[in-house]
């Protein structure tokens, strides 16, 4: 039995709901073995128990958030519950059956390898999924072990809450266990493994549903079942669609595009990376799900991907995401047309996606170039920035963040001044490009002396969308090194740090600055693989 610390996790747990399990189909077998299932949307398993779970990190925010509480976080049930070690009497934990594109092509069943939801609770009115990764062996393991090592579990953690506080749509961390495991990984897939140390998280989402769920189904020809996901999908989690039958459908369908659109034009503000946009790994809430090799852009180039696997087509680089994201949202499409069975109003929305997403391109662009208005020579000097960053190595953070302290009477020889730190090589820039940017600082100041809010007002705007601090692959993995001897000092500095991005925080000062040269092509620091 579970003893809780107190009343208020106890009514935590007894606002479980477990309405995906209850609500939709399962498997009938409860087993580990690596299998195809059918007619069911998750398997019944629990998680394996770690041998020694030590908490490590956990994101009181994210507590508060669920209901609970600090005392209850510093307890020996909280590590039970959160690592796997305990299953609630009311809860039976489950894998997700899905599956998906990987990489452009369809790769069929794939489903939770290493992920286990152990309950669905409601806090505020506000349902919550709490799911395992690193939690051992599911149906949907393939040939993996289905756990998880210290280093990919630091930064799927770290990672979650910075995009959280960046203000971009994610699935949140609540805490992070070493499991007292020790796991084999060939971390470049070079045919190197060695063990590291194995670890939990437990990250949270309003639910962990993917366009994968939608396309295993109909993939099967199973529209029975397809339908049951789709309704469900609706009643709980858009309930807003109030129109039935196919305008039902059409209407989730747009939804779920625009929700993706906000998403991806927010990962461009920021110059995040994804790494791995299969669609398995694409949320119907739009919330960036699965964070595997990711990474910030630190040159401005919209070429880079951080996945190593992606190295020959650059398929998932950043200046790609866009169009990845319609090409996914196309595949949704193809799943939910069963219940729809008219091509024409889902390629209206398929075709409208581009369209819209150039709109908010451009006024999440005015914004972070602190223009109040829209007219052809705002958008011009938008065309011209992004083509002048490309020119030498640019740091994309640092350029946006110090562009905030130009002011309308700087001359261009000023203004480049200030954003000269974000050059990665100066010299190279002064010698190569700096006839160019006296040309785009030209026409940035005349077109900021157009407008009426004054250089404080314009710099504090611009400082609320252009962040100081991100989360480079650089930092996560001195955090790592230092966590793989049980030295967790650097992972709580650049948490706390993280927690306001857009905030000067003068003691973080020395991570406001560009990578550096040792972290080029170290790996970790640069680009990861998938087992990463």
């Amino acid at each position: 039995m579970v003893t809780f610390v107190n009343l208020q996790m106890l009514k935590l747990f007894s606002n479980i709901k477990n309405k995906f399990t209850n609500e939709l189909p399962g498997d009938l077998i409860e087993s580990v073995e690596t299998r195809q299932v059918v007619e069911a949307a998750f398997s019944y398993i629990n998680p394996i128990k770690p041998q020694n779970p030590k908490l490590i990190h956990v994101s009181k925010e994210v507590a508060d958030s669920v209901g609970i509480t600090t005392e209850e976080l510093e307890s020996e049930d909280f590590l039970n519950i959160f690592s796997g070690t305990t299953v609630l009497d009311n809860t039976k934990p489950y894998a997700m059956a899905y599956a998906g594109h990987q990489f452009g092509n369809w790769a069929g069943q794939l489903g939770d390898g290493r992920a286990i939801t152990i309950f669905e609770a409601t806090h505020n009115n506000k349902s919550t999924m709490f799911q395992l990764k690193g939690a051992g062996k599911t149906p949907y393991s393939r040939r993996g072990d289905g756990l998880a090592v210290l280093r990919s579990s630091i930064r799927e953690h770290l990672c979650s809450e910075a995009m959280y506080n960046l203000r971009v749509p994610t699935t949140r961390s609540l805490a992070l266990f070493t499991s007292g495991a020790m796991v084999l990984r060939d971390i470049l897939y070079n045919g190197n493994a060695d063990y590291e140390k194995g670890a939990i998280v437990c990250r949270t989402a309003p639910s962990f549903i993917r366009f994968g769920n939608f396309e295993l189904f109909a993939s099967r020809e199973d529209t029975k079942n397809l339908q049951l996901l789709t309704d469900f999908t609706i009643k709980h989690y858009f309930p807003k669609i109030k129109s039935e039958g196919k305008d039902k459908y059409l209407k989730f369908f747009e939804t779920v595009a625009d929700k993706t659109r906000n998403m991806i034009v927010h990962w461009q503000r920021v110059g995040f990376v994804h790494g791995v946009m299969n669609t398995d790994n694409m949320s119907i809430h739009g919330i960036t799900i699965d964070y595997g090799p990711y990474g910030w852009l630190e040159d401005y180039n919209p070429n880079w991907t951080p996945n190593t696997t992606d190295n020959e087509h650059k398929r998932y680089r950043f200046g790609n995401q866009p169009q990845i994201a319609q090409w996914n949202l196309l595949q949704l499409a193809n799943a939910l047309f069963p219940l729809i069975e008219e091509v024409k109003p889902l390629e209206k929305i398929l075709n409208e996606f581009p369209i819209k997403y150039e709109e908010d391109y451009i006024l999440m662009m005015h914004n972070k170039l602190g223009f109040e208005n829209s007219n052809e020579e705002t958008k011009n000097c938008i065309q011209l920035v992004t083509e002048n960053l490309q020119l030498t190595d640019t740091d994309m953070t640092i350029f946006f963040r110090n562009l905030s302290q130009v002011s309308k009477e700087d001359t261009v020889e000023n203004a480049f001044e200030k954003i000269k730190d974000a050059f990665y090589n100066l010299k190279e820039a002064k010698n190569s490009t700096y006839d160019t940017w006296l040309y785009w600082f030209t026409m940035y100041i005349n077109e900021l002396r157009k407008e009426n809010p004054s250089d404080l007002e314009r710099k504090t705007a611009m400082n609320l969308v252009n962040p100081k601090y991100v989360l480079r692959n650089y930092m996560a993995q001195l955090a790592i090194d230092d966590a793989e001897k049980e030295d967790y000092t650097l992972l709580n500095q650049i948490y706390e740090m993280l927690l306001k991005p857009y905030e000067e925080q003068p003691q973080f000062e020395k991570w406001f600055t560009k990578r550096p040269d040792w972290a080029k092509n170290k790996v970790g620091c640069s680009a990861l693989s998938c087992s990463s």
